[in-house]
């Protein structure tokens, strides 16, 4: 049913687009008899706007992989860099956040780890909505920042990374199944802010994964058995992430090596100073406005990233 929903969305997307096409062509015409400037401003604008929703409409149709069109999971991690790594992984989970309100898509916090001093030391976010998965998927690989630190006496220069996972979530018509004898639980107090904030039941969960080694956790909700079922839906995702890579592993075997631009280590750098620059190296995109990328304006750069995977294969 919410594969239907979504093919249903779209043929009426593009019967609508359709409709409003016609309908333009047809005032043209009429403008063109008459003489109307007014009418023929109106038109200019509506042209445009006709001519901005096609190409985002028929940028959506390059997102037709296996799992473009579900949901995703949002890992976040820090990397080198201590409590500015820390920080910057909250940094980029707001700017992940913002992007997601943009695509009126919808998020969830699924689990998170918050730092010692400040910031967040990992962080998986639920984005759900069309194509969720298809747009996300050019987030994955490290983030580098670097800007004066506002953690250091001296104010120095500092240089943080971070590591963005990105992964299918793992819906009804994917064949992901979790055999329970492979499976190690674990349950443990979640952490909190102390005081009287601290769990005195242990609700927290930590499902270990034995063939594969996979490790996920899961402490935010209330209940154990929410946790629980919060940590397997996002352990489902991990091997299916790994089933993806398996099967891409064994299409380059067979058609020769092929290296994808999105699997390099830090795929863009944020420069706050001695300059302000935002450059993704995968695909050379550059933009100057680093400010604006961080509130979630990361649109050019993930769409110059998809045609560059497109015209790669």
């Amino acid at each position: 049913m919410q594969k239907l929903s979504r093919l249903r969305d779209m043929i009426q997307a593009w019967e609508s687009l359709g409709e409003r096409s016609k309908a333009t062509l047809e005032l043209l015409e009429l403008s063109a008899l008459e003489d109307d400037e007014s009418l023929a401003s109106d038109l200019a604008d509506g042209a445009m706007a006709i001519e901005t929703e096609l190409n985002r409409r028929e940028f959506d149709i390059i997102l037709s992989g296996e799992y473009d069109d579900h949901n995703a999971l949002i890992a976040i991690h820090a990397g080198a860099g201590g409590t500015d790594s820390q920080d910057w992984t909250e940094m980029l989970l707001r700017m992940y956040t913002r992007w997601a309100e943009r695509q009126k898509f919808h998020t969830e916090l699924l689990d998170v780890s918050m730092g010692e001093e400040a910031g967040i030391k990992s962080v998986t976010m639920e984005v759900r909505g069309v194509n969720a998965y298809g747009y996300a998927k050019a987030e994955r690989g490290v983030h580098r920042l670097v800007r004066l630190s506002p953690y250091d006496s001296a104010h120095a220069r500092h240089t943080s990374f971070a590591l963005v996972e990105v992964l299918p979530e793992a819906e009804g018509d994917v064949d992901v199944t979790v055999d329970l004898d492979d499976l190690r639980i674990d349950v443990f107090k979640a952490s909190g802010a102390g005081g009287q904030h601290v769990q005195k039941n242990s609700t927290a969960v930590r499902l270990t994964h034995l063939p594969t080694g996979v490790v996920v956790s899961c402490q935010n909700e209330r209940s154990q058995l929410q946790n629980k079922e919060t940590a397997m839906k996002i352990l489902k995702a991990r091997l299916m992430e790994i089933a993806i890579k398996q099967r891409a592993k064994e299409r380059d075997e067979l058609k020769g090596e092929h290296i994808a631009a999105g699997w390099g280590n830090q795929i863009r750098s944020y420069v706050l100073h001695p300059y302000k620059m935002v450059k993704d190296h995968r695909t050379g995109y550059e933009s100057t406005n680093p400010e604006a990328v961080l509130d979630g304006e990361i649109d050019p750069m993930v769409q110059a990233f998809l045609l560059s995977m497109v015209e790669g294969e």
